[in-house]
């Protein structure tokens, strides 16, 4: 076996966490939320201290957060002339945003740590060493070397939460969208389809589909869903207001009503949910030209209860793979194991932190 980490590393000799625990500079915080929020539980854990809360120039009203009063970056710099490094807290696939942070880096050191869109294991260096093996595995299971690069870069970022590592990885839509069979496929399995966006987005480009089933568990989203559908003749849409799991069941779900909606761990606390019924897609259709999976974190239960479908039909697969710290070696891993015949190619499109990373099967 290659020693993985050796190529990982080549670069830098510790995660992200140790380097700002060793930071010589004030660590200010740029914006707030839910994303400040688990960071701020990472830095708890390693004993990482923050000084400030900033926002940018023109979103600051004399709020605070966490009993610390949010400058402007213009204030930030005022308080700090000698300087100082820069946790970015939030996310954005806004051309504008995104090089508004890149521009930050001409001045500081900036950093976008990686924290679970869903569930709580950090991608940090215990988390690499206790997985090298099945990481190396799934890389070596991807198709092409831009993939593998990919993947290597992913990981690196994942690591030290810097942007370079994310600029290497970002491609155009239309590229990513040019590995599928778009003009062969007449069927197609919508996992996660939100309010339409992407029926829409793939009856645009696929001028041959003739059925659509639409998954989307949260309510708000599937009437939203429903009514675009109602105006579509093109084309048989077939809306379900279920989750996508392993099997058919119920699930608890946030009551969040947007795109990110999503199943709730055993012991978890939300402030609003709602219990919602599950389905394995194989209760669904015998046969599929095309699924997409962004189910927010249940991306390997829905490939596992779409198991008869891959075996049997080998439909063209886009698999969201950054929504847990383990989608980067179980997704591959598993699709390579329900069908060996795939090959699997890893893309990226802008955004920072390292979301929309996809992996597609063909």
């Amino acid at each position: 076996m290659i020693n993985y980490k050796k190529i990982i590393f080549n670069e830098f000799d510790c995660d992200l966490w140790h380097t700002l625990k060793s930071a010589k500079k004030p660590i200010l915080i740029y914006g707030m939320g839910n994303g400040a929020d688990k960071i701020i539980s990472v830095f708890e854990k390693y004993q990482i201290e923050y000084k400030d809360v900033f926002a940018s120039d023109g979103f600051v009203r004399g709020h605070s957060y966490r009993g610390k009063t949010v400058l402007s970056y213009s204030q930030a710099r005022d308080k700090y002339p000698e300087g100082f490094d820069i946790v970015v807290s939030f996310g954005s696939k806004l051309p504008d945003v995104i090089e508004k942070i890149y521009s930050l880096e001409s001045s500081h050191n900036v950093y976008s740590p990686d924290v679970e869109v869903c569930g709580n294991e950090l991608f940090c260096e215990e988390f690499f060493d206790l997985h090298e093996n099945e990481l190396y595995l799934a890389r070596e299971a991807l198709a092409d070397d831009i993939s593998k690069e990919v993947f290597d870069d992913i990981i690196r970022y994942k690591l030290t939460g810097r942007l370079k590592y994310l600029k290497s990885t970002a491609f155009e839509e239309k590229d990513c969208d040019n590995l599928l069979s778009l003009k062969k496929f007449t069927s197609y399995l919508d996992l996660g389809a939100y309010n339409g966006d992407t029926v829409k987005k793939y009856l645009d480009i696929c001028p041959n589909l003739k059925k659509i089933y639409a998954f989307e568990p949260d309510k708000r989203n599937f009437r939203k869903l429903s009514e675009y559908c109602k105006q579509i003749n093109v084309c048989e849409i077939i809306p379900l207001n279920f989750a996508a799991y392993s099997s058919d069941t119920t699930l608890v779900f946030s009551a969040s009503g947007n795109r990110n909606s999503t199943a709730i761990a055993n012991g978890s606390f939300v402030h609003k949910s709602i219990e919602v019924p599950a389905m394995a897609p194989d209760s669904i259709a015998s046969a599929i030209d095309f699924i997409k999976y962004e189910v927010e974190g249940l991306e390997y239960q829905a490939i596992l209860g779409s198991k008869r479908l891959i075996e049997e039909s080998k439909p063209e697969l886009l698999v969201s793979m950054y929504h847990k710290s383990e989608d980067m070696y179980k997704l591959p891993l598993l699709l390579k194991e329900l069908n060996p015949s795939y090959s699997l190619y890893l893309r990226r499109l802008p955004y920072i932190p390292a979301w929309d990373l996809n992996l597609y099967a063909k």
